[in-house]
């Protein structure tokens, strides 16, 4: 999977003098894309339409909205362009301001898809994966080398370091097992590791 380069992108394209504005931002959750949709609308209030589609979750999650265009015109030709770019937790806005010449819905249906995958274009893909997540707790006699270890490495991630009796690093991993050992033979065993669930990082 993939999502947007950038945490806000905007495009515009002109068909028959009606101006589509393409708005991308990266969204986390469900409750972030709303509130997102609900902020844009609020700001483009004078916008004939201001039609939504995000993706989420890898794409478990998917809503779009036609915002009174012809239903299927608009928000799901957006939706079908993000998921064609294997994207995620993404949230495209296209504000359509009318120019006066009625577009049909066939050219509706290209005129929103065509505004989000040039605003995808303009932004930029990375990619993503899920990486296992690790608590690995270390005396302070070994914590300092080992972070700069782990900080040299590209298949992990230091995410935080807390210091409280011992230190206790919190790492994603591309491969938990392998790092597992990793950390064995430079602590000579001394590492404690459990599991901290997943975490979603770029690549």
């Amino acid at each position: 999977m993939h999502t947007i380069a950038v945490a806000r992108s905007e495009t515009e394209t002109v068909v028959n003098r009606s101006r589509f504005v393409c708005t991308l931002y990266r969204v986390a959750t469900d409750a972030e894309a709303r509130e997102r949709i609900s902020a844009h609308r609020k700001a483009n209030w004078d916008a004939t339409h201001n039609c939504t589609a995000y993706v989420l979750d890898g794409g478990q999650a998917a809503r779009s909205n036609d915002d009174g265009e012809p239903a299927g015109t608009a928000g799901v030709p957006m939706l079908e362009v993000l998921r064609g770019r294997d994207l995620t937790d993404v949230l495209a806005v296209v504000t359509r301001h009318f120019g006066g010449v009625k577009l049909g819905a066939g050219g509706l249906v290209r005129a929103y898809g065509a505004a989000v995958s040039a605003a995808v274009d303009a932004a930029g893909k990375v990619a993503l994966a899920n990486w296992r997540r690790l608590s690995v707790r270390v005396d302070y006699g070994q914590a300092g080398s080992l972070e700069g270890l782990l900080r040299l490495r590209e298949d992990v991630r230091l995410v935080n370091v807390a210091f409280g009796p011992s230190v206790v690093f919190d790492v994603a991993c591309a491969d938990a097992e392998l790092l597992v050992d990793w950390l064995a033979s430079q602590t000579a065993g001394a590492a404690e590791v459990e599991p901290a669930g997943t975490l979603r990082v770029e690549l």
